[in-house]
């Protein structure tokens, strides 16, 4: 049995005894009590000592009881932006005018309070980190996803452009959970024949689906586009199980399906993980002719109004057993920024 020194179960009454104070204010602001009562009630906390506070017997006493639990949640505390992605702004909406926003300016922290970031779950129940965190199922988890223009100089010598680009890395538990679109806000973006989104929403697994917003990258003026180019598209998905996938990648303009491609893929073993990869996938003419177009509108509002009708729906199942592992759909504008391709991962329910 571990036994405390003086100054250890100092500072473990003080801690405590800061929780405790927290608890109280947070009591006292829900009672139905007029404010000079109120300021009575803090001032009388505020003369007890560390002891006095964690002392339940002293406590009642001293103060008067609270109302029951539970009592108003603190703010919660967010991390500030990434570098080189959206901030908190009208432009990390998923559509104009969307009723779903970020949230306004941070509050600011207080002073020498830092939370504790929540530890894992039990290993019994545990959740895979990932989940709700990335685009990533209870079975597939994406792990990149590009579409480029590479233009060889010389035999040796290749430059690439990438459009969009997706390139996940490893969350941790502290990190927020994905926000959240009521999928019925896009179901006009993609088609609702059988198979469409509705329907494989529907059948689920719900936690498969999400949605990307992609400012994309238009911007490759420094490269010259000709016979030579080649127009590709890379994925990568990791998973515990030894499947075979389909991916199935559908291009939509005005929520009707143009054309559609469809992969298989089978996995390799990697440090004990089965990796699927789909690499350098020659995109198809008709991306490449509307591309294309995009680039020679002169202006880039013109290039969004045509975006705002443009999607792509791509559908990752096991071949086997036709359950749906990942469902992402993917929404465009163009990007104003000097940091290239950017892009923000939604989590689609349906509330």
């Amino acid at each position: 049995m571990l036994s405390h020194t003086p100054p250890q179960v100092s500072s473990h009454i003080q801690v405590l005894a800061r929780k405790k104070v927290r608890e109280y204010q947070a009591g006292i602001k829900a009672m139905n009590l007029d404010q000079a009562s109120k300021d009575k009630a803090l001032q009388n906390m505020a003369a007890l000592s560390s002891a006095q506070i964690v002392s339940p017997n002293l406590m009642k006493s001293h103060l008067p009881p609270l109302p029951p639990a539970p009592y108003p949640n603190p703010g919660r505390f967010w991390p500030s932006s990434i570098p080189g992605q959206p901030g908190p702004s009208q432009d990390i909406k998923p559509f104009p005018q969307s009723p779903y926003s970020n949230p306004g300016p941070l509050p600011p922290p207080i002073s020498n309070y830092e939370p504790l970031a929540p530890p894992p779950p039990p290993a019994a129940t545990a959740v895979p980190v990932w989940q709700d965190r990335t685009i990533a199922s209870s079975k597939l988890r994406m792990l990149e996803y590009s579409a480029f223009m590479e233009v060889q100089r010389d035999p040796d010598n290749y430059s690439k452009h990438l459009f969009v680009h997706i390139g996940q890395t490893n969350p941790s538990y502290s990190d927020p959970l994905l926000e959240a679109v009521d999928i019925r806000q896009i179901y006009d973006k993609f088609p609702e024949k059988k198979g469409g989104l509705k329907e494989l929403y529907e059948k689920g697994p719900q936690n498969a689906f999400f949605l990307v917003k992609f400012w994309a990258d238009l911007n490759s003026s420094g490269m010259q586009d000709g016979p030579g180019s080649f127009y590709g598209v890379s994925s990568q998905y990791g998973s515990a199980e030894n499947m075979t996938i389909t991916v199935s990648t559908k291009v939509c303009s005005f929520g009707k399906q143009v054309v559609e491609k469809v992969e298989t893929e089978y996995a390799r073993m990697e440090g004990g993980k089965c990796v699927y990869r789909i690499h350098r996938s020659p995109m198809c003419e008709y991306m490449i002719n509307f591309i294309h177009k995009l680039k020679h509108l002169p202006e880039k509002y013109m290039m969004n109004s045509v975006l705002e009708n443009f999607t792509i729906l791509q559908v990752v199942t096991n071949r086997d057993t036709q359950e749906t592992l990942l469902c992402i759909a993917f929404v465009f504008e163009v990007s104003t920024s000097e940091h290239g391709a950017q892009y923000h991962v939604y989590r689609l329910v349906k509330d």
